[in-house]
């Protein structure tokens, strides 16, 4: 699969994220990502993860925070004593918590990562989210009165840090998660930059296509990768449950019918011939397969402009409860 109007400087960032959209896996079939969710039953992750790699998923994306890596970490090994796979065919995201930004905690927290996947190094190591919250033992510190506890946040100071591990083999490259293009563009003229962002991690679908945050990621060589491209779950203690369910949309259905194929596969179809790499979720063994069957069509240009023009602006995944966070990324228009 090719990419036409894709810049060659898009391809080398693809490159370097070992062709998670369109690499050929050893079964001779392409590769895409699977994303964990925060919490999970015992074993579901485990089970879940070896059914990915045997279907033909590389590209794993996960984080401390979702409490399950250590199945994850199971599930690989697993996978290459069988003979499965090798660890250079795995690509493993891992990502950096709001409340370990401070530089001196960096590298132990990716450190503890490595620990519990019992693996040397991981694949590309992100900042989850551009908001610093009080450092501690506590994931979501809250005073006594429940208000969210913030902390001082020096996005610079935190990716020079990154850097470092970079440079220390703890991690092959280094990138972002929920930056908008002012944060974006703090790092890039940080003086003394090393390593650029290799990707940026965004919710991005029919209903949300972020047209400009994606060509200011490419004129920067930087990888878009986007999170909840099948529109996302509604549980309302985090998504915006008001938002029409994207899976529903007559237009993808119909195009879905033509090829015989469901909406979500036309969803993320839709997104890989833009060049977006995908990370659908899900634990359930038929659909881990379907999203993969999505490399035996291809979307016409009359279609990817239907789809195109679905974009309502709907961003299901709004973290209103950090809304007056000082770097709460949502604020600006891109």
């Amino acid at each position: 699969m090719s990419f036409p109007s894709m810049p060659s400087s898009l391809l080398s960032c693809l490159e370097r994220l070992r062709h998670s959209v369109c690499a050929q896996s050893g079964s001779g079939q392409n590769e895409m990502s699977v994303k964990l969710p925060v919490l999970t039953p015992k074993g579901t992750c485990l089970e879940s993860v070896r059914i990915a790699i045997d279907v033909g998923y590389r590209h794993i994306d996960g984080a401390y925070v979702y409490y399950n890596e250590h199945e994850v970490g199971q599930a690989i090994r697993e996978k290459i004593t069988e003979g499965k796979v090798k660890r250079e065919d795995i690509f493993y995201c891992g990502k950096l918590w709001n409340t370990c930004h401070p530089p001196d905690l960096v590298r132990p927290t990716l450190e503890r990562t490595l620990d519990i996947l019992k693996l040397d190094y991981v694949d590309l190591y992100i900042i989850e989210l551009p908001m610093a919250f009080k450092p501690g033992e506590a994931i979501y510190p809250l005073d006594e009165n429940g208000k969210w506890i913030y902390h001082e946040t020096n996005l610079c100071a935190t990716w020079e840090a990154l850097e470092a591990c970079k440079d220390a083999g703890l991690t092959k490259s280094i990138g972002v998660s929920n930056f908008n293009r002012r944060q974006l563009e703090m790092i890039l003229n940080k003086p003394g930059l090393k390593h650029k962002p290799v990707t940026n991690q965004i919710e991005c679908h029919p209903y949300f296509t972020q047209p400009k945050l994606i060509e200011f990621c490419r004129q920067h060589d930087i990888v878009l990768v986007g999170y909840s491209p099948l529109g996302t779950s509604r549980d309302e203690t985090w998504v915006n449950v008001s938002s029409p369910p994207l899976l529903e949309d007559p237009v993808l259905n119909a195009i879905g019918d033509k090829y015989n194929k469901t909406a979500a596969q036309v969803a993320l179809r839709f997104s890989i011939q833009r060049g977006v790499v995908v990370i659908p979720k899900s634990f359930n063994s038929e659909r881990i397969r379907q999203n993969f069957q999505i490399f035996d069509f291809s979307l016409t240009d009359k279609e990817m402009k239907e789809i195109e023009a679905l974009n309502k602006n709907i961003r299901y995944v709004e973290m209103l409860m950090w809304k007056d966070h000082p770097e709460y990324p949502f604020h600006d228009e891109y």
